[in-house]
């Protein structure tokens, strides 16, 4: 492997690519799971996603972040950006519940929590998750989100799939990728 500093200096996010792993038939057999694991571990990389999802942010006054990995993401912004983090769940992982909603994901359906109190009416919400697919998580955290009267000022995925068009289901929402496959 080269050298990381020499390479990488220019684009900091080029780095965050060179460490992404595809791993293919993850879950299921057609489906190529992005591994983020070695961009969590790798301190430069890590860096990098965390300032410039921060950058997004913008004058949001807290970070939603999507379970599972948008929980990692979005808590690194978060502190960057100086705001506080809020977890939306998988059913059944909090005790108090302000909404919820089920979707359908590329090999499945699932449900989103967002836990009671955290997201105050009309505050403004910037939603971070790993991966913008056929958005269907996206679009559910996003309407958990206005469920509590608050606006939703933006949405940022770490990856985006862009052939699988998740960004067209958010409409209005400004959406922002690092990195587009």
């Amino acid at each position: 492997m080269t050298d990381g500093a020499a390479v990488f200096d220019d684009d900091p996010l080029a780095r965050v690519g060179a460490l992404i792993r595809d791993v293919p038939d993850f879950p299921e057999p057609g489906v190529v799971f992005r591994d983020i694991t070695p961009v969590l571990a790798d301190a430069e990389a890590f860096t990098a996603v965390s300032v410039a999802l921060a950058a997004l942010v913008g004058e949001a006054d807290v970070v939603v972040g999507v379970e599972a990995r948008g929980f990692l993401v979005g808590a690194a912004a978060a502190l960057t950006a100086g705001t506080g983090i809020v977890p939306v769940r998988k059913a059944g992982k909090l005790p108090l519940v302000a909404a919820s909603r089920s979707y359908e994901l590329e090999y499945g359906t699932a449900t989103l929590e967002l836990p009671a109190d955290a997201v105050a009416p009309g505050s403004r919400v910037f939603v971070v998750d790993d991966v913008l697919a056929t958005g269907g998580t996206a679009v559910a955290a996003c309407d958990l989100v206005s469920a509590v009267g608050a606006e939703v000022v933006g949405f940022a995925a770490m990856i985006e799939l862009v052939d699988l068009g998740g960004r067209a289901r958010l409409g209005r929402i400004p959406v922002h990728a690092l990195l587009s496959y």
